[in-house]
C-alpha cells in the first residue's frame, strides 16, 4: 500500500472519529446517551415513528442496547411500541416524546440541514455521490472477507 493511500486512510479514520466524538458531545450536552440519541434521531429522520428493524439497521447498535434504551424510553413515556406484522414492531413517539425529540435529535437534524444548505449544490452532490461509492465498494469488499 502506498504511503499516500495509507495517509489518506489515516486522515479519513481521524475525521470519522472526530465526527463521532462531536455527535457524542452533542448527545451529552443535550442530556442523552449516545444510544438514546441515535434512536431518537432515526425516528425523527423517519417522521414520528419507525420500524424497529429499521432502527437496528440504521443505528448500528446491538439489539441488546436498542432494547435496553427502548425499555428506558418507554418507562419514561417517550415512546410506545405497536405491533407491525408478526415479527416486527413500530417505535412511536408519544406527545411528550415528540417534544423531547424535537429539543434533542431535532436540533441535530436542523444543524445538519443548515450545514448542507450552506454548501454549493454541486459540492453536496459530489459529497453524497462519493459517500455512496465508498459504501458500495465497502459492502462489496466486506462480502469477500473470509
Amino acid at each position: 500500500m502506498s504511503d499516500n493511500f495509507s495517509n489518506n486512510l489515516k486522515r479519513y479514520n481521524y475525521l470519522v472519529g472526530e465526527i463521532d466524538a462531536t455527535y457524542h458531545e452533542m448527545s451529552t450536552k443535550l442530556g442523552l446517551s449516545d444510544s438514546v440519541m441515535r434512536i431518537l434521531y432515526t425516528i425523527c429522520d423517519n417522521g414520528t415513528d419507525c420500524p424497529l428493524q429499521k432502527i437496528c439497521r440504521l443505528t448500528g447498535l446491538s439489539k441488546q442496547t436498542i432494547n435496553s434504551s427502548l425499555r428506558k424510553l418507554e418507562s419514561e413515556g417517550i415512546i410506545y411500541l405497536e405491533p407491525l406484522g408478526p415479527r416486527n414492531k413500530n417505535v412511536c413517539l408519544t406527545q411528550s416524546g415528540k417534544r423531547m425529540a424535537q429539543k434533542t435529535a431535532g436540533q441535530i437534524l436542523a444543524l445538519e440541514n443548515a450545514i448542507f444548505a450552506s454548501w454549493p449544490a454541486e459540492d453536496m452532490e459530489q459529497y453524497i455521490a462519493l459517500t455512496e461509492n465508498y459504501l458500495h465498494d465497502l459492502r462489496a469488499m466486506a462480502r469477500k472477507l473470509t
